[in-house]
């Protein structure tokens, strides 16, 4: 999600590492969390409605992370939550897709809302009211970028990030056979955007996350 190399300090590296492994547990959590509430318990019966990172570790998506908080371009992730849509049985999530769109918004949506608690003590400090240290202000300037970087990147509509499971719900039904095929190749068009794409997958990703990401950002200062 970090598109240009900027090889950070260790105590960056520890930052962007510890804010990235608790923004995903909770993003995970949440998908886990709002899949149950909509009636099906698949990730619940599974252990994944908890806070214990290990539920949610996956080896290579671990990797990811220690690259991009190193600074290196990569991607990382979290263990996909598993979901069964034919077990919804909340009247929102008869349509399948809909309820899947559900689930799939609530990962982001729980990345601005982490973004937005930790710009309460950045406002506060700016205002006058309280002091951060150097390092609690990194911590927390680190940790609110990390969820808006995680929250506009999963926006991106392209299988098998959030976004698109989000265009499914939203499109008419003539547009689902048409875009199906992505869910095959979604994930290769993600790794030749980023490691292939050179300035021109640099700035196709950029020219979706940008946008979101400011959108994010304005929220996060001007919204408390």
């Amino acid at each position: 999600m970090n598109l240009s190399p900027n090889l950070r300090e260790p105590d960056q590296i520890i930052a962007f590492l510890i804010s990235f492994v608790v923004a995903i547990t909770i993003h995970e959590v949440m998908h886990a969390w709002t899949a149950y509430k909509l009636g099906d318990s698949t990730a619940r019966d599974l252990g994944r409605i908890t806070l214990n990172p290990m539920m949610h570790f996956d080896p290579i998506g671990f990797f990811g992370m220690v690259m991009i908080s190193i600074g290196f371009p990569f991607i990382g992730w979290g263990k996909p939550v598993p979901v069964s849509p034919s077990r919804f049985t909340h009247s929102f999530a008869r349509h399948r897709n809909r309820g899947m769109a559900l689930v799939a918004f609530a990962g982001p949506l729980s990345n601005v809302a982490q973004a937005l608690i930790a710009a309460i003590p950045i406002q506060l400090a700016i205002r006058g009211h309280i002091e951060l240290s150097g390092q609690t202000a990194m911590m927390v300037e680190t940790f609110m970028l990390v969820n808006v970087l995680l929250a506009s990147f999963n926006m991106i509509p392209v299988p098998p990030l959030d976004g698109h499971k989000i265009l499914m719900g939203i499109l008419p039904d003539f547009w689902r056979p048409v875009l199906a095929p992505l869910e095959q190749y979604g994930f290769m068009i993600l790794l030749l955007l980023f490691f292939v794409g050179g300035q021109l997958g640099g700035s196709l990703v950029n020219g979706i996350m940008v946008p979101v990401r400011q959108l994010i950002f304005d929220a996060v200062y001007f919204g408390i």
